[in-house]
Formats: structure tokens, C-alpha cells, sequence
């Protein structure tokens, strides 16, 4: 392993996504920038005659699609080329530019909303029987119309868009505190080094097979919580607080209900997650013995949820290998599946390894006219590979809505985002688990399996139960401070975990370090995508027509509600069903590791 990582300039090409795939010079992408900007000139001047025709609303729909698909186009172009080098300044301003024209733009064009808003559903489909290019657009006029009980006057609309910037501050300042102000101490690592404690070391140090370490991490960075858990519970009752203002001026029942009607969800999928996974904590429990038995420990601790059960394989893998292993993994999906993700291999789709300024972690981004991109940061490890597959899942969920929606349709919904790319993770696992004898590697595989139960279905599970339970606490008129979050997290905590966990005191605290508690009501489509890609992967594996109604729902964009494109796939998340069944997978993992060890 170098001791230095290289400098972006010195990367392979080969090793880089194309990024001159979306533009080939900065001029040309300048030039779009530019062409947006005539468009919403041209748009603001049909300010108060939005409607005046059939002809003058299509004309406005076209251009302010036109408008939304270039600044993504450009705002893509912009972000790649920053997180690739994120020291790179020039490329910074680029960003700063896309997002400036956006705030311009969407402060220029505010009128529009509210006058289609204005136009009554008769009138709306007496235009679109007299302008048949119209038609295009009636989905989107729906879901418009969905907002209508929900819309106030123009003037408090402009009164309300002010407010946006100042609501923002909860949010902003949990985030300067979570990520630059908060400094941990110093802990001895493995080799009896003093190493610093940091976000980003925390989990690897949690993960640790020296216990004297997990410990040490873990009671230090839930001291230094603890120090400064007044301020986050002021500041998160300050957040719940403006959704709570929010709710009540748009008129909706509660926060769950405006959060979730954002994604045309309705609450009962919501209440069903919590109440199956509830009703199921049974085989947390199990999980928590097995951890404890395999662990060989008289007592488990939280700090000892994240070190592995079973040792890891001894093995890496490069790129290709990597490669490999996800094609032939995914031949359940059918040869065109295949054709795609080798498409993406082959044609500079993901950006490989780690350099010098480069941002962490992975992710895929769609491109409306291009194709996707993925960045990786791959080191070999056995859950790079899986990580791989679960980027090219969305990648191609991405690619196959490209390629069969306009752009308008095409950008489907964070509800279902997670579920092919979860789908992909599955029938890795199955391949694996199927085309190895060693029983070590089969043990760590299920693991593998179970530590994706554990952490998406019955964490996100539980952090979302956290977040409606204080929401419903402000809206009943209680105010929440640091001593009734801190109780609430560990109850619930000692619920989930069971009797063979000692939920330490100072894990009250984690709901501090939760920046998902301020995006609304998001962790749980985490946990419910993970349900509906469980089920979808098994039926694949069966074989027969599934497969066809997968790729459908993969090109369906946002067509339809996300619970209704996945309803069509077989999976009702209006009732409890799928989250059982999902959960009913994870006891026969159980039982097939428990054989094994």
C-alpha cells in the first residue's frame, strides 16, 4: 500500500469516469448555463398569464422542462468534476454557480405553481382535451393538484418562500456542530498509539477486535455528546418545531403526514413498518445471543454491536475480479441486465480508487442524456464488491428511466430508490452463498446478511420510530429537551435490543449524532426498500415473468405513486405483508448460520 495517495492528475484514465461524456469543454457547459438563463427570462415574462390558454400552459410546461432538465445536466457535469478533486477550486465555483442559478431561477419562476394552482380540475382537463400536447403532462398536473388543499394566496406563498432560509437554521447549525465544532479526545488504538477519535474513525474503531478499544471509543464519543447535549436538544426541538408551523399554515393532520405526502405515500406505510418490525424484535433478540455466544462474552455491550462474529475471509479482490463476480451474479436478471452493467464497465461509468481530494464513500448519479455515473473508492474488500453491485443497481434503475421516460418522469421517487440496488446486493449474497463450500466463508456471508437486517431493516426501523414519537410529543404541545430525548432513545434502544444486550447509559445519547432526524421522516424508506428488494430478489432467483415486471418498474421513473409502481411488482406496502416476509427471511438466516457455527 503507498504510503501517499496519488494526485488526481496522476490517475489512469482508464481508472476515471468520462465525465466529457456530459461536456467536452467548460465553454460548452457555460453555454448551457447561459441557454438556462434565456429560458427563465422568457419564462418570467408569462407572469400572470400562466394560464391564459391551453397553448400559453403547454408553452410554459415545455420551457420550465426544458429549464429543469439543462440545470440537472449542468449541475451533474459540475458535481462530478468537484467530487473527484474536491480541493480543486475552480471546480468548486462550478457548483456554486449551478446552485446559485437554481436559487435565482426558482425565485424568478415562483409564480408558476400558484397560478396552475388557480386553474380549477375542470378547466385543467378542458385544456388538456383542447391541446393535445397537454396530454404529456397530465401526471404531473395531478400531482400538482394533490397540493392544492395545501397551497395558501399568492402573498403568503411569496410570505412562506421567505421564511425557507431561516427555517433552514436548525438543520444548518446541527450541521457546523456535528461536523466542525465537535472535537473528541485521544484513545490508545490497537498498537497502544494515541489516535484521535473522529467521525469518520469511529465505526472502524467500533469494529475493533480489541475490546479495550471498542470501549474506549465508544464511552469517549458519547462523552463528548454528552457534554453538549443541551444545545442538540435545543436545537433539534427547534427543528421539529418549524415542521410543526409548517404543518399546521399547509393545513395537513401532523408532520408524518406532510413528510410522506411529499413522496405521495400515504401514512399507514409508515405505522405498518413500525408495527411488523415491532412485533418481530424476536429475532433482534436472536441475533444478539448468537452475537453474544459467538463472541464468547459473559456480557454484550453496544459497544460491542460492530466488531465482526466471524473473521474475515482472507481474501481481496481487484477491480476485475470485482467485475467478474457482479456479472455473473446478475445472471438471473437475463442477458440485456448483463449487457447494461457491462456497458457501464466497459464505457468509463465509475470512477475506481481513491485519490488525493476525492470525495468518501460511493454513490451513483443519474444524468438525464447521459449515462449514469458511479463513484467508487474501491480497496479490494469483499464489501467493495458489494458495494459495487449495489451502485450499478442504481445506476441501471437510473439508465432504464432515462432511457424509457422524458425527463419530467424519469427521476423517480427516494421511496424506491433503494430497492435495486438492495436487489442487486441479494443475488450477490445468493451467488456467493451458492458457489462456495468453505464453511467459513458461508458463515461470514450470512453475516453479512444478518448485519443488513440489523442495519437497515431494524435500525432505520428504529430511528424512525424515535423521530415520530418526538414529533407527536411537540405537536401534543410538550417541548422536548435533553432529558426526555436522552430517556425516550433508551427505552426504545433496550426494546429493540433485548435482554441479552446491556444497553449502556451513554447510548441514550446517539440520537445526537443522527443527521437523518433532520430531513423528515426519510430513514424509513431505508428499511422499507430493503423489504420490498428482499422479496423482488427471491422471486428473480425462482425465475419466470418477474423478471420482465422488474425491469418495467426499473423504467417507470415517477409514472405512477411508488407504492403503487411497487404494488404492481406484487409487493403491497399498504399492508404489513412484505416487511413480514422480509423479516421471515432473516429467522431462516439465522437458522442456517446457527447450523453452521
Amino acid at each position: 500500500m503507498a504510503k501517499e495517495l496519488i494526485k488526481r492528475s496522476e490517475v489512469k484514465v482508464e481508472d476515471t469516469w468520462a465525465v466529457e461524456d456530459l461536456y467536452k469543454t467548460k465553454a460548452d457547459w457555460e453555454k448551457d448555463l447561459e441557454c438556462a438563463k434565456n429560458i427563465a427570462e422568457e419564462l418570467a415574462k408569462t407572469e400572470g398569464h400562466v394560464c391564459d390558454s391551453a397553448k400559453t400552459l403547454l408553452n410554459v410546461l415545455e420551457k420550465q422542462a426544458s429549464l429543469e432538465e439543462k440545470l440537472d445536466y449542468a449541475y451533474s457535469y459540475a458535481s462530478r468534476l468537484s467530487d473527484q478533486d474536491t480541493a480543486n477550486t475552480e471546480h468548486q465555483s462550478m457548483v456554486a454557480k449551478v446552485f446559485s442559478l437554481y436559487s435565482e431561477t426558482g425565485a424568478k419562476l415562483a409564480f408558476i405553481e400558484p397560478e396552475i394552482l388557480a386553474l380549477s380540475d375542470e378547466a385543467t382537463e378542458n385544456f388538456i382535451k383542447e391541446e393535445k400536447g397537454l396530454e404529456l403532462y397530465r401526471r404531473q398536473l395531478e400531482m400538482l393538484a394533490k397540493k392544492r388543499p395545501h397551497t395558501l394566496s399568492a402573498e403568503m406563498e411569496k410570505l412562506m418562500a421567505m421564511t425557507m432560509e431561516m427555517a433552514a437554521t436548525a438543520e444548518d447549525t446541527y450541521g457546523i456542530l456535528d461536523n466542525a465544532n465537535m472535537i473528541y479526545p485521544e484513545i490508545k488504538d490497537e498498537n497502544g498509539e494515541d489516535v484521535r477519535i473522529t467521525t469518520g474513525r469511529f465505526i472502524p474503531f467500533l469494529e475493533s477486535a480489541d475490546r479495550r478499544v471498542r470501549e474506549d471509543a465508544f464511552t469517549k464519543y458519547y462523552e463528548t455528546y454528552k457534554q453538549f447535549i443541551n444545545t442538540y436538544a435545543s436545537l433539534y426541538n427547534g427543528q421539529v418545531k418549524q415542521q410543526c408551523f409548517y404543518s399546521k399554515v399547509r393545513k395537513y393532520n401532523s408532520n408524518l403526514e406532510r413528510s410522506v405526502s411529499n413522496n405521495e405515500v400515504p401514512t399507514v406505510v409508515y405505522h405498518n413498518l413500525i408495527n411488523t418490525v415491532n412485533k418481530n424484535v424476536d429475532k433482534l433478540h436472536r441475533y444478539v445471543r448468537l452475537r453474544k455466544k459467538l463472541l464468547n462474552l459473559p456480557e454484550l455491550h453496544m459497544y460491542d454491536v460492530y466488531t465482526p462474529i466471524i473473521g474475515d475471509v482472507a481474501r481481496t479482490y481487484t477491480f476485475e475480479e470485482a467485475m467478474d463476480i457482479c456479472l455473473k451474479a446478475l445472471e438471473p436478471m437475463g442477458e440485456d441486465y448483463v449487457a447494461m452493467i457491462k456497458e457501464g464497465f466497459d464505457n468509463r461509468w465509475i470512477d475506481k480508487y481513491e485519490n488525493q481530494g476525492k470525495r468518501g464513500g460511493a454513490y451513483s448519479a443519474g444524468a438525464y442524456g447521459c449515462h449514469p455515473f458511479v463513484l467508487m473508492n474501491f480497496n479490494g474488500s469483499l464489501d467493495n464488491v458489494f458495494t459495487l453491485i449495489h451502485e450499478m443497481g442504481h445506476s441501471i434503475h437510473s439508465y432504464l428511466s432515462n432511457k424509457n421516460q422524458p425527463f419530467i418522469y424519469s427521476q423517480y421517487k427516494i421511496f424506491v430508490a433503494e430497492v435495486a440496488s438492495t436487489c442487486n446486493e441479494v443475488l450477490l449474497l445468493e451467488y456467493l452463498l451458492k458457489n462456495t463450500d468453505d464453511v467459513k466463508m458461508k458463515a461470514y456471508l450470512l453475516n453479512h446478511y444478518l448485519d443488513m437486517f440489523k442495519g437497515t431493516l431494524f435500525r432505520q426501523t428504529q430511528f424512525a420510530e424515535f423521530e415520530l414519537k418526538t414529533n407527536e410529543m411537540v405537536e401534543a404541545g410538550e417541548s422536548l429537551n435533553a432529558d426526555n430525548l436522552s430517556d425516550l432513545y433508551l427505552e426504545i434502544n433496550k426494546k429493540y435490543y433485548g435482554p441479552d444486550m446491556i444497553s449502556d447509559d451513554l447510548i441514550k445519547y446517539e440520537w445526537a449524532r443522527i443527521p437523518h432526524f433532520y430531513y423528515n421522516f426519510y430513514v424509513y424508506q431505508y428499511a422499507t426498500s430493503f423489504s420490498a428488494a428482499v422479496a423482488i430478489a427471491h422471486e428473480i432467483l425462482k425465475g419466470g415473468e418477474v423478471v420482465d415486471r422488474y425491469k418495467k418498474f426499473l423504467s417507470s421513473g415517477c409514472t405512477k405513486p411508488p407504492v403503487d409502481l411497487l404494488r404492481d411488482m406484487g409487493i403491497d406496502l399498504e399492508s404489513e405483508a412484505p416487511i413480514q416476509e422480509a423479516l421471515d427471511v432473516m429467522n431462516e438466516v439465522l437458522d442456517n448460520i446457527e447450523k453452521l457455527v
